[in-house]
């Protein structure tokens, strides 16, 4: 399976960013083979509108089943939906950390919005 994380660096042990859409970076986790990648999402994060939805469609490209984050507005958890990755929520740590917790089912799924767009 493979998991993105929301993060402010590309390390493993960077910090979960709270933002979906305008976060700094995903770190993809395979939990299958244990391969890891950054992507940067600079272009979203300074997007003046649709930072969400290209969210959605760039890790949709990247095979992601799972999207962990602090929140997730109405437009990227429709794209998000409609890509068939799940969403989970996870307010602080670290992405490796956030891996964990969901591995051993800790994590909150989200099924509704949960901050306004543009957040």
């Amino acid at each position: 399976m493979k998991i993105a994380i929301t993060a402010q660096g590309q390390e493993p042990n960077a910090l979960l960013d709270p933002r979906f859409g305008r976060a700094r970076f995903f770190r993809i986790v395979d939990t299958e083979n244990g391969q890891q990648m950054a992507i940067d999402n600079s272009a979203g994060a300074n997007a003046a509108q649709g930072a969400g939805t290209q969210a959605a469609q760039t890790l949709a490209r990247h095979g992601v089943q799972v999207v962990i984050t602090g929140h997730v507005g109405p437009k990227a958890l429709n794209a998000l939906q409609a890509a068939n990755i799940k969403v989970y929520s996870a307010e602080n740590g670290t992405v490796d950390q956030a891996v964990r917790d969901f591995l051993a089912g800790k994590l909150a799924a989200l099924d509704q919005p949960d901050v306004r767009g543009h957040w």
